[in-house]
């Protein structure tokens, strides 16, 4: 499989004929992926997909967000692998085809979350770290991006530079804080309640698209709606109040300890966010640059009017988000990464 490059002007006219795309070129893509498995923390398996080419020196490495499968990625797939990069992406525990860890498979848990965290370690240095790339890269999602934030602080060397989209760093939460963490220290000392559904969640279900807090597209929506319909396996529902609870004191590391990472960094924050704390990533950037080595830009990016997912936005909304992905990308690529399948436009 040979690798071309993309001009911004394939993003900007996909949706118009996106199904066309999606039966097409898209399908014959993902059946030439690679899927593997490894054990995870306590022996938990751990799904993950590589699509690569022998042409390829350079890798970009995907930590996807809360309730994510890797099945819901190929699109953010195959513009990566053809402006030039291999993909590996990974299933985290508890969601997508890896190992779940209650019996109500639809309960979003995590026992520690240096769980996620571990598995994510592992799979760097089982399946990426020994193929050698020339660069390697990550790309992050919400609560991936929480996770590939702790990796970094462990090892700050793993990749040459990430980007993060709409990172989990806080938590949006429909209460005050205070409210929040009296509740959720309450529900810790009850078994039967800390791995039930945190308030106001339940098991998955399909929202209509005109009630979604996720994306304008209604096209990309619907394409991962029918994921989840057609593989009930991946489905799965609201988070545990303690997943929430170890979730919101990860985030609280992640901007505690920014400063001890050191990667070059690129985030980007979606300007009509309803599932993470805006603010957050302030705080985060801020971090960064008192310590001297500020993210990309000195700030979040803002990608105006974008909703959470911001690579499954409408076309104008994910091509500037990609952009700027590949931009940042291909400055730490060294020598004239423009000549190397990188983005055009």
């Amino acid at each position: 499989m040979t690798s071309f490059t993309l001009s911004i002007d394939d993003w900007l006219a996909r949706e118009t004929q996106f199904a066309a795309f999606a039966t097409g070129p898209l399908l014959d893509f993902w059946r030439l992926r690679e899927e593997g498995e490894f054990s995870g923390v306590d022996g938990v398996p751990i799904r993950f997909v590589r699509i690569c080419s022998p042409r390829h020196r350079r890798v970009v490495v995907v930590s996807p967000g809360r309730i994510e499968s890797y099945v819901k990625y190929p699109e953010v797939a195959y513009d990566l692998f053809h402006c030039g990069y291999d993909v590996m992406i990974v299933d985290h525990r508890g969601q997508g085809r890896s190992g779940r860890l209650l019996a109500d498979t639809h309960r979003g848990h995590v026992v520690n979350f240096s769980d996620y965290v571990d598995d994510f370690e592992q799979f760097y240095q089982r399946e990426v770290a020994p193929r050698g790339y020339r660069h390697c890269f990550a790309l992050a999602h919400s609560m991936g991006g929480a996770i590939l934030a702790q990796f970094l602080l462990r090892r700050p060397q793993a990749f040459d530079a990430a980007a993060f989209c709409a990172p989990m760093f806080g938590i949006y939460l429909p209460m005050p804080g205070w409210m929040a963490r009296r509740i959720l220290d309450w529900a810790e000392k009850r078994p039967a309640v800390r791995e039930y559904y945190a308030v106001g969640t339940g098991q998955w279900r399909p929202l209509p698209y005109v009630v979604n807090v996720l994306t304008h597209s209604r096209e990309r929506y619907r394409r991962c709606l029918r994921y989840y319909a057609d593989y009930p396996e991946l489905q799965v529902g609201g988070p545990t109040y303690h997943w929430v609870r170890e979730s919101i004191q990860a985030g609280r590391e992640v901007v505690a300890q920014a400063a001890n990472i050191n990667t070059p960094l690129l985030l980007l924050q979606a300007g009509e966010e309803r599932v993470v704390d805006n603010r957050s990533h302030q705080a985060f950037c801020q971090a960064l640059s008192d310590a001297g080595h500020p993210c990309e830009g000195g700030q979040p990016r803002v990608i105006e009017g974008a909703r959470h997912e911001i690579l499954f936005e409408r076309d104008a909304m994910r091509a500037e988000a990609l952009n700027a992905i590949l931009r940042f990308f291909a400055q730490h690529l060294g020598g004239n990464p423009t000549a190397d399948n990188s983005i055009r436009g």
